[in-house]
Order: structure tokens, then C-alpha cells, then sequence
């Protein structure tokens, strides 16, 4: 997954805003909250880091796997976020389906109030 469709699939998920800070990284929220960071190495395309926050299932299984690893500096503090740092080591369909889940997970935390205001979460 390049840089710009990194950007496009989350700039399409409901309600997210996007900051590039931390070295670069192009950071996605939502109601306020981070749910995607994807950084790149050197500023191109190549070898993107895009982490993104997981169910505790997930962060077990994912965590063991090539190419994936609990979430510098997050996990280390017990969040349960993934880094994906080589891109052979999920689809892209797998990456947006899990940008999706994080998108909805982090949603999940707004308050009711702001659930409501954004119209997420209705259902």
C-alpha cells in the first residue's frame, strides 16, 4: 500500500481528520482520537509502518506474526496496537479491513454524546 492510498482509505473512513507529525507520519483520527499512524521511512512510498490499534485477540495473534509487531512505544504502555512493518506481510484488503476495525474501536471510546453528534456507532 503506498503513502497516498494509506491516505485515501482512511481519509474515507467516517469522520477522520489527518495531521502529519511525528517524523512525518501521516497520523488519522477520529472524533479526536488516533485510530491510524502510518510512517515512512525516508519520505517516499517505500517500506511504510502503518500501525493501527487491534482486539486483544487480535494483538496475540498478529503479534507472533512475520512482518507485524506489537506497536513501538503503544504496546510497550499495554495498548493493544499493531505495527505492520513490511508490507509483504498482509494485503492490502487484510491492512484496510484492520484500519476499519480501528477506525470503529477507537469510535468506540467518543463519548455517547459525541457518538451521536458524529452519527457513528447508531446502530
Amino acid at each position: 500500500m503506498t503513502r497516498d492510498e494509506y491516505n485515501d482509505f482512511c481519509e474515507s473512513l467516517p469522520h477522520t481528520t489527518h495531521v502529519v507529525q511525528w517524523g512525518n507520519a501521516d497520523v488519522w483520527k477520529v472524533g479526536g482520537k488516533v485510530f491510524a499512524i502510518g510512517g515512512w521511512q525516508d519520505n517516499t512510498d517505500s517500506d511504510p509502518h502503518v500501525t493501527f490499534k487491534v482486539s486483544d485477540m487480535a494483538f496475540q495473534i498478529l503479534g507472533e506474526q512475520e512482518g507485524l509487531r506489537p506497536a513501538p512505544y503503544l504496546a510497550s504502555r499495554g495498548m493493544k496496537w499493531i505495527q505492520r512493518y513490511r508490507d509483504d506481510a498482509m494485503s492490502d484488503d487484510d491492512l484496510r479491513e484492520y484500519l476499519k476495525e480501528s477506525h470503529r474501536l477507537i469510535s468506540l471510546k467518543l463519548t455517547k454524546k459525541l457518538q451521536r453528534e458524529l452519527g457513528l456507532n447508531q446502530d
